[in-house]
């Protein structure tokens, strides 16, 4: 076996295994497709039903107060970081300041009330408590550096 032999076949086997991960990446993508579109239909069934006056009256435009409960709604609401960026978009849309919005959108990913009795179970209690916890403050603590980083103040 040659040297130009032995290449051939580690860029065969390369190639393969790139059409493998393509193919996963393919799959994983179109997976998401329908969550994306669910997200998209239901953003416009809430702008179509709930006027931004509702928003205005939530979110009060101060900066601590607004962090805090986009933190909260954050926490309860649990969701995927695919979509965020689509909810995150239309917040902003709204006129909710930038600091409420991160806040919610960190929250939303890493905080887990809705999964917290399966968590606890699995993990247990102290540990499920201590981590969502520390998820929400981390998420307001990185709710100000995003916004002061950005300077959308």
């Amino acid at each position: 076996m040659n040297i130009y032999s032995l290449f051939l076949r580690c860029v065969i086997l390369k190639i393969e295994r790139a059409k493998i991960s393509i193919t996963k990446a393919m799959r994983a993508i179109w997976g998401t497709f329908p969550v994306i579109l669910g997200t998209v239909l239901l953003i416009s069934l809430a702008t179509a039903f709930i006027p931004r006056s509702a928003y205005a009256s939530i979110f009060s435009g101060g900066s601590f107060l607004d962090a805090i409960l986009g933190a909260g709604l954050g926490s309860i609401l649990a969701g995927n970081p695919s979509t965020s960026y689509i909810i995150g978009g239309e917040l902003l849309d709204f006129g909710i300041s930038a600091l409420a919005v991160t806040a919610f959108l960190v929250s939303w990913v890493t905080v887990g009330i809705i999964q917290f009795p399966a968590e606890s179970i699995l993990l247990g209690k102290s540990f499920a408590l201590s981590r969502n916890i520390s998820a929400f403050v981390f998420s307001l603590i990185v709710a100000f550096v995003v916004v002061s980083v950005v300077g959308a103040w």
